[in-house]
């Protein structure tokens, strides 16, 4: 729809032409013009994850330190630091450090008295 705005046709007819609303044709003409295409950007995503990347270092230190210290914990030590987070940030926090629960093995089976 740009190229043929761009090869004489106005808006309006491009747009009765293309099935698409006025608005629509003007915005994609300006947006072709401001940015040299009319593709649209990217939908979705995470925009948020910015706010709690900033203090990774901090994160990974205090696990480092205490290998044991759970979700809850972190969400404290953060909050004294000034960042307000919820558990489930922490978890994607994570998550996208593929840094996982390990959990220890379970004990042997006894010989002597059986376990249920």
């Amino acid at each position: 729809m740009v190229a043929v705005i761009d090869g004489g046709l106005s808006r309006r007819r491009a747009a009765a032409r293309f099935g698409v609303s006025v608005s629509s044709a003007i915005r994609w003409h300006a947006l072709a013009r401001r940015t040299g295409a009319a593709t649209p950007r990217r939908q979705g995503g995470d925009r948020r994850s910015g706010r709690i990347e900033a203090h990774a270092d901090m994160i990974l230190g205090a696990v480092a330190g205490q290998p044991d210290i759970t979700l809850a914990e972190l969400r404290e030590m953060l909050t004294g630091h000034g960042v307000t987070v919820g558990i489930a940030t922490l978890w994607r926090f994570f998550a996208r450090r593929q840094i996982t629960l390990k959990k220890s093995p379970g004990m042997q089976r006894s010989r002597i008295v059986p376990t249920s």
